[in-house]
């Protein structure tokens, strides 16, 4: 009799052999292993050489009650969205590594993580332990730092005039040296795992800097509030909550732009992305193409080895456009098995050797349908039709309409081909411009295999 999926989910869970962690490139599987094995280390010895009291252990259990509450409340939405996840659990560790031994300051984002993997994001267990240990080891070196500035520049109180000045200068310093320590460890795996992510890209961007500001300007002053008095600590657990709040809107944003399954513009923000360049376009008199693709018996693939092995079709296909095309081409996603791509600065030659060089890609392409070692693969073909606008007046409905009309061509005369179909005006002895919706009508038959590519208005 088969087992039930929870006894195969625990099974799997205790096999060694069966977690994703062993599927990582080498340097990074190591990587991902040494930094827990360092904070575990880390744990031990300055545990060893703490002197555990209850004033402590009472001070540690509110900060920690108030991170996890902090964690808790987390939108699911930022642990699913790919890049570096900024939910401010650090500024809670702050407190502990300035006011407590460093012990503390280690063991904070182990029970902090737990909760959140239990009540909002399960994730990879891998990465999850990572990303505690990640925060547990800078942290504990935080703690280290401050307690190496000399008792009259900082010491274990605030004070008052210039020693809360210096002291607030120590704190700032730890805090800096803890979160640089996690974000460029936690960035260190990122490379790992796709060395053509540039490192400039994810520290210095806005949405990065203004997150740095806001983690270390919460982390002083809750660090100074319960330096004061452990009690004001709620109080700040309100204004932590706000400011992350403002922190997801960007991520909502880019969220509504993007289509789930591909990570391709979705359809509405590709028609605003794409409208903007073709009055760009106009206005300077510049060429334009435009391409849409078809996978070809897309239906099939789906209905042989389910749905799953299809959006990785999917995926795979859109992996290849973001690869192939320039960084100032816009592909989206049209639903379905349809994607579209806006060629700014292309001729109708260059646009149709940009098609076929894609077309080719993927027809070489062999996609595993699982993550075994000689795994069954999937192999396919695309039909694409392009339409060019070369330095003349066109709205992005003749673009659409001509790539369409091309598009069914090609799937009617046997798929894996590319048909042009230019949108250029095209004028008669008066001058005037000819009606071509006939024309176009008349290329585009009735498909008894395929679908319309535009989606429902």
């Amino acid at each position: 009799m088969q087992a039930s999926s929870l006894t195969s989910r625990l099974r799997s869970g205790v096999t060694a052999r069966d977690w994703p962690w062993w599927r990582l490139p080498p340097v990074l599987r190591l990587y991902v292993a040494l930094l827990p094995a360092a904070a575990l280390a880390a744990i031990c010895f300055e545990a060893s050489r703490t002197q555990w009291r209850m004033s402590d252990l009472v001070e540690f259990a509110l900060l920690l009650g108030c991170g996890m509450i902090s964690v808790v409340s987390t939108p699911r939405i930022m642990y699913s969205f790919s890049g570096v996840t900024r939910d401010f659990s650090s500024v809670w560790v702050l407190p502990a590594a300035i006011l407590l031994p460093p012990v503390y300051a280690a063991l904070m984002p182990i029970p902090m993580f737990a909760i959140m993997r239990w009540c909002v994001h399960r994730g990879v267990l891998h990465r999850t332990v990572f990303t505690a240990a990640s925060i547990s080891l800078p942290y504990a070196c935080a703690s280290l730092v401050f307690r190496s500035f000399p008792a009259n520049f900082a010491g274990s109180s605030v004070g008052s005039g210039l020693h809360a000045l210096t002291w607030a200068i120590a704190v700032v310093a730890a805090s800096f040296a803890g979160s640089r320590g996690h974000h460029f460890l936690i960035v260190g795996a990122v490379k790992l795992s796709d060395r053509t992510v540039r490192i400039r890209d994810i520290e210095l961007n806005r949405q990065a800097l203004q997150g740095l500001f806001a983690e270390l300007d919460l982390g002083v002053l809750i660090t100074l509030a319960v330096a004061l008095t452990p009690a004001l600590v709620v109080f700040a657990l309100p204004t932590v909550l706000l400011v992350r709040r403002f922190l997801v809107y960007p991520v909502l944003v880019a969220q509504s732009r993007v289509d789930g399954k591909t990570g391709l513009l979705n359809v509405s923000a590709w028609e605003r992305e794409a409208e903007a360049e073709l009055s760009r376009a106009v206005r300077t008199g510049s060429p334009l193409a435009l391409a849409l693709l078809d996978i070809d018996h897309f239906k099939a693939v789906n209905d042989t080895y389910g749905h799953l092995v299809g959006d990785k079709v999917l995926r795979a296909v859109a992996d290849t456009l973001t690869a192939q095309l320039r960084p100032y081409d816009k592909s989206g996603r049209f639903g379905g098995e349809e994607f579209v791509i806006l060629l700014p600065q292309t001729v109708e030659e260059d646009a149709r050797h940009i098609a076929e060089r894609l077309r080719r890609h993927v027809a070489g392409m062999a996609i595993p349908i699982d993550g075994a070692e000689g795994a069954q693969c999937v192999r396919l073909t695309i039909s694409i039709g392009v339409s060019s606008m070369d330095a003349s007046a066109c709205s992005l409905t003749d673009l659409l309409a001509a790539a369409d009309a091309a598009l069914y061509y090609a799937k009617q005369n046997g798929r894996n081909m590319t048909h042009v179909f230019p949108a250029v005006p095209v004028l008669n002895g008066d001058g005037q411009v000819v009606d071509r919706r006939d024309e176009i009508a008349g290329l585009r038959q009735a498909d008894p295999a395929g679908a319309s590519l535009c989606p429902p208005r």
